[in-house]
């Protein structure tokens, strides 16, 4: 049984923010660790360029809401957006890389073309005419 009164607070308070500051603390660092082991991986990849076709293209909204204590109580608000374009090779495998934004509108699905990525980096697509 536990204790009772305010000892409880004192021994299984702690001991659970402890916990949670460790859990968040790995986490950090075993995803800072995915990254860079992923930025290495492309750095040591060739660039390559293939024949492709523009398969699919997608975009991912992610909003993010912040409370600014500072402002009268007042919320802060923003979303930022991420475009992907699948390219299908002429093996059929197919491979779905970030693009940026300015390149996303001028990549349509359907097209053919040759592209250039390195690792998992998207360097540029050159449509065939």
């Amino acid at each position: 049984m536990f204790p009772a009164g305010p000892g409880i607070m004192f021994s299984v308070i702690p001991t659970i923010v402890t916990i949670g500051f460790i859990v968040v603390f790995a986490l950090f660092i075993v995803f800072a660790f995915k990254g860079l082991t992923q930025w290495n991986k492309n750095n040591h990849s060739p660039v390559l360029t293939v024949v492709t076709k523009i398969v699919a293209k997608r975009t991912n909204v992610s909003h993010h809401s912040h409370h600014n204590a500072g402002n009268m109580g007042m919320r802060h608000s923003s979303s930022s957006t991420s475009y992907y374009v699948t390219f299908e090779f002429e093996s059929g495998d197919r491979l779905e890389l970030h693009v940026p934004y300015d390149e996303f509108g001028y990549l349509i699905e359907g097209d053919m073309g040759r592209l250039t990525f390195q690792g998992t980096r998207y360097k540029g697509f050159q449509r065939d005419i």
